[in-house]
């Protein structure tokens, strides 16, 4: 099992997960996407699954529909086995607040995607000390 605080984790992730938090989607999934590289135990999955909500959300900012339900069906399946607080973070909220987005984007549709509020676009809670 897989059990630590946030900085334990790839320096890349960290600072990954810091730039998903002031929605700077696409700069965090490139520092993800290099911790998960170096990567090579289950916590992979993790960087996958946070990399994947953040590039749904870019797709969504840039009203691709398609792009941002693709990502969002993705990291669903990434995040499942990952219990509700790992390395200090409430993975729970982040599966929901993402489940929140994907039920908005399905019911605006993608002739409605310029509606679409972002708002929803949380930011990871992250416990523990200030980060």
């Amino acid at each position: 099992m897989i059990d630590s605080n946030f900085n334990s984790l790839h320096p890349r992730a960290i600072k990954g997960i810091l730039l998903f938090n002031q929605k700077e989607y696409f700069e965090a999934h490139e520092e993800l996407e290099i911790a998960w590289r170096d990567e090579k135990n289950k916590v992979r999955e993790l960087y996958q699954g946070i990399l994947q909500v953040g590039v749904a959300y870019y797709h969504i900012q840039r009203r691709n529909y398609a792009g941002g339900k693709i990502m969002l069906e993705r990291s669903a399946k990434w995040l499942a086995s990952f219990p509700n607080m790992i390395f200090d973070m409430n993975i729970q909220k982040l599966k929901s607040d993402s489940d929140l987005v994907y039920k908005t984007l399905m019911q605006l549709g993608p002739e409605n995607i310029a509606n679409f509020n972002p708002i929803l676009f949380n930011p990871i809670e992250i416990h523990g000390e200030e980060k």
